[in-house]
């Protein structure tokens, strides 16, 4: 029973329009009147700490993804102002906060397993060193 407002994710994942919050704000930089009158710059905030959109492991990742953008209380922040209308900002804030959940979702990857050279690999090795040192040996001077 998703709504028309939620952010769909994938296949499995959609984030309710609950979970959301939209702040319209007056952007900052160059445009002149424009700027200084109507308020196109979007803060889309992510209710994180309440959602059971994620799983908790994804939601940790997201967290941590989030760097500066999460704040202490669970919420992720995106601030959008590259564009002039209020419409254009509020699509660009919902698919990067799409794509950091995407990224989020994503499995980490399983830890190295720390391996031995081979007796063989090292033995070429070791060859190959006593090769470069026996031909810089013969760089030497000349005994007679």
């Amino acid at each position: 029973m998703a709504g028309e407002n939620d952010l769909k994710i994938n296949n499995r994942v959609t984030i309710p329009d609950a979970d959301l919050e939209e702040q319209f704000i007056r952007a900052g930089g160059p445009g002149g009147q424009n700027v200084n009158k109507v308020s196109t710059a979007v803060q889309l905030r992510f209710l994180g700490s309440q959602s059971t959109a994620l799983h908790p492991d994804a939601y940790r990742r997201l967290l941590r993804l989030a760097g500066q953008r999460a704040t202490k209380d669970g919420d992720v922040l995106i601030a959008a102002s590259r564009f002039r209308r209020q419409d254009r900002n509020r699509e660009d804030a919902r698919e990067r906060l799409a794509e950091l959940v995407r990224e989020a979702l994503k499995p980490p990857p399983p830890p190295r397993r720390k391996t031995r050279p081979t007796k063989g690999s090292i033995e070429r090795r070791l060859k190959a060193k006593k090769g470069r040192s026996q031909t810089k040996r013969m760089r030497g001077p000349v005994d007679d």
